[in-house]
């Protein structure tokens, strides 16, 4: 009995598929190329060496002073209120993001202009940046951290929707079916079939957003939405490097704690 296995002649690759790859391949060179003309660049400053060497000094000799010294106004304080913006931001927006999910998700027992509008909806949310959205809501409400938890609760709900209304079009449709079989109503398969399968989705992808906000939140200061960015801008234009240096510690401890966190809660939702 003959056991050699005959080698299968290679697929014939079509001129047009060829033809179709070679012109991305120079389409994207091109836009590299292209855009690296609209950047102005004049050198690196005869000065970046040294304040390059101010940071870093910055870094090794922090200001342990300004962790606590119980005014408010000190490094503890400053994490805390970022931290909170996050947390609230995120929250808010959580919860919100919930019916638009529902909205732009695409089902069978949907017709195809509703879930697209929804997502146009959602696309066009996402499409302002916290920065923008602080200074916006700075003017309506002031500055502070009342602003940061608006703006980042406005522009998590675009990112937080559309990956629930993602897991919304994953789910199998068996435990819906069961409740409609025995005579629910849609409000009865979405709170009893759709929401208790979808809940470790909506946890593990809030807590990814809320890594996200805690990042966020601690530049929203730089505008004046509260939080550590603000005390960080005038350490840099003072040019306070010791106090530089604890607040980059300070943040960067505290991104490095919540992104384990998170990430060790998120392997036990999957």
């Amino acid at each position: 009995m003959d056991t050699t296995f005959k080698q299968l002649p290679a697929k014939p690759v079509s001129v047009k598929a060829r033809f179709a790859h070679w012109a991305l391949t120079i389409f994207t060179i091109a836009l590299i190329i292209w855009s690296t003309t609209g950047i102005n660049f004049s050198g690196i400053k005869a000065t970046a060496g040294q304040i390059t060497g101010a940071i870093f000094n910055g870094l090794i000799h922090p200001d342990w002073s300004y962790v606590y010294n119980g005014t408010g106004e000190d490094l503890v304080s400053q994490l805390w209120e970022t931290l909170c913006i996050a947390f609230l931001g995120t929250f808010i927006s959580a919860i919100i993001s919930i019916p638009f999910a529902f909205w732009a998700a695409t089902t069978k027992n949907k017709k195809w202009y509703t879930s697209r509008s929804g997502k146009f909806v959602l696309t066009f949310i996402r499409c302002f940046p916290e920065i923008v959205l602080a200074l916006m809501f700075i003017k309506a409400v002031g500055p502070g951290s009342a602003a940061g938890v608006l703006a980042l609760g406005f522009h998590s709900v675009g990112m937080l929707a559309m990956l629930f209304s993602e897991a919304i079009e994953s789910l199998e449709d068996g435990p819906n079916e069961a409740v409609i079989a025995s005579g629910g109503s849609k409000w009865n398969v979405a709170m009893f079939a759709t929401l208790p399968n979808l809940m470790p989705a909506l946890i593990s992808n809030t807590l990814y957003r809320f890594d996200v906000s805690v990042r966020s939140a601690s530049i929203l200061g730089i505008v004046g939405a509260g939080g550590i960015g603000y005390p960080l801008t005038i350490a840099l234009n003072y040019r306070q490097w010791n106090r530089v240096g604890i607040i980059l510690i300070g943040i960067i401890v505290m991104v490095v704690l919540i992104d384990w966190i998170s990430g060790a809660i998120r392997k036990k939702l999957v």
